[in-house]
């Protein structure tokens, strides 16, 4: 017994002696976190590399929704352009078409009508109000709060009834057009929006009653994803990311458009720099923008022309809702088809050929939910653009994503992701 056991004893100490001189092998592993994970907003993909749980290095692979927006704008003539560049951030399509027809306005040298450009500001900052209950309502769902996601999305359900009964959509309204907007408000319309002032309030406050100081809701959030000023600004990190460190970078007050500067409202800023401070800023937007459409209502109660008065700029023209829905009024198509012939001739042209734009360069920032949503437009002198060119928040923003997420849990990547809210159209357009 002795004699059989004494060997096993000393190879076992031969053994343990080798192993504790022996560098310890060190391994991490490469996972893929979506394209088809439902916490990656659709088409996102993020390659990672793990140690245990913690995330050594993020890569976000683009891509799987390529739509060749800008090129398609390119070989259509300028009005059509409305069309598709609204299709891009498909959750705050106002802002593209607005974004757009700034730019063309600019090269053709022309303004929109006061009341139209009241019309853009309104809607833009409904919209912005219907981005951020998305953002809000998956974000809770993500992270287990999943009443938010039944909250979230019937007030934004009210905002797309309003605009629905406003442009005949509820998404990609192609509403915003060169030299104003499509048409006016409909018969309520103003009535609609005011009963909506007067509930939304209350609901953001409930909001914030289930959310603002929920244990689980702070310890998700708050130190998650933490992303610096000077990091932020490094990699031209803009809207609620920005503003949630602390810098008050907002496109409406320091590059002001459609008489933005006209407006009383809060550049909302915050200093925790992480997924909680993103939190705060958003939902305290969403009262900012309250507050700036209820100045719009109180301007629309003067009426005026919603299209400039230029007939080589202005289509589609005299729109009304009839019977089929939006279309060209009655009066004017009998004008066209049995008084004028000439009316007729230039109704073909304009849409067959369009508008001639004069030869120039612009870029023109909008403030989308998401941040600085810019428009890069080239003309030659032609019926449609020579260039089209977006810079879409969504693309930029998520550079910062592998800062944010390095050194963190797993766990943490799906609120880093949910904070950055990003929307994958813009990114692959």
């Amino acid at each position: 017994m002795s004699r059989a056991g004494g060997p096993r004893d000393g190879a076992d100490s031969r053994s343990l002696s080798a192993t504790s001189t022996r560098e310890v092998r060190q391994e991490t592993m490469l996972i893929n976190m979506g394209p088809q994970h439902p916490s990656t907003h659709g088409v996102l993909r993020l390659l990672l590399e793990l140690d245990g749980e913690t995330v050594i290095s993020c890569t976000p692979i683009v891509g799987y929704l390529h739509t060749g927006i800008e090129k398609n704008t390119e070989y259509r003539t300028w009005q059509q352009g409305v069309t598709f560049v609204t299709r891009a951030d498909y959750l705050s399509p106002f802002f593209n078409e607005v974004g757009y027809c700034l730019a063309v306005e600019k090269l053709l040298g022309i303004e929109a009508p006061p009341r139209a450009q009241v019309l853009r500001v309104l809607f833009c900052e409904m919209n912005r109000i219907a981005s951020h209950l998305v953002w809000l309502a998956t974000s809770g769902l993500e992270l287990g709060a999943v009443s938010m996601m039944l909250y979230g999305f019937r007030e934004r359900e009210q905002i797309l009834d309003i605009f629905e009964a406003a442009t005949g959509l509820r998404m990609n309204h192609a509403y915003v057009r060169i030299g104003g907007v499509l048409m006016d408000l409909p018969d309520g319309g103003m009535e609609r929006i005011g009963d909506f002032l007067q509930m939304m309030p209350g609901r953001i406050d409930e909001y914030e009653r289930l959310l603002t100081k929920n244990p689980i809701w702070l310890q998700r959030n708050s130190g998650v994803g933490p992303l610096s000023a000077e990091d932020a600004l490094a990699l031209g990190v803009t809207g609620p990311m920005l503003r949630a460190a602390g810098v008050a970078r907002d496109v409406r007050r320091d590059e002001p458009y459609c008489g933005y500067e006209t407006y009383g409202f809060d550049v909302v800023t915050r200093d925790g720099a992480d997924c909680y401070a993103r939190y705060l800023v958003r939902i305290e937007e969403m009262r900012q923008s309250l507050r700036i459409v209820g100045q719009c209502l109180d301007r629309l109660r003067e009426p005026g022309p919603v299209m400039v008065d230029d007939p080589k700029v202005r289509w589609p023209a005299q729109l009304e809702v009839g019977p089929d829905g939006i279309g060209n009024s009655q009066a004017y198509i009998t004008h066209i088809m049995e008084e004028s012939m000439e009316a007729l001739i230039h109704h073909f042209k304009m849409v067959t050929e369009g508008v001639s734009v004069p030869p120039g360069e612009v870029y023109v920032p909008v403030e989308s939910p998401r941040g600085e949503l810019g428009f890069y437009v080239v003309s030659d002198g032609g019926n449609r653009p020579y260039r089209v060119r977006m810079r879409d928040p969504s693309f930029v923003n998520l550079q910062a994503a592998p800062q944010m997420i390095r050194g963190g849990l797993v766990a943490d990547v799906i609120a880093v992701i949910a904070s950055i809210d990003p929307v994958l159209g813009g990114v692959d357009r």
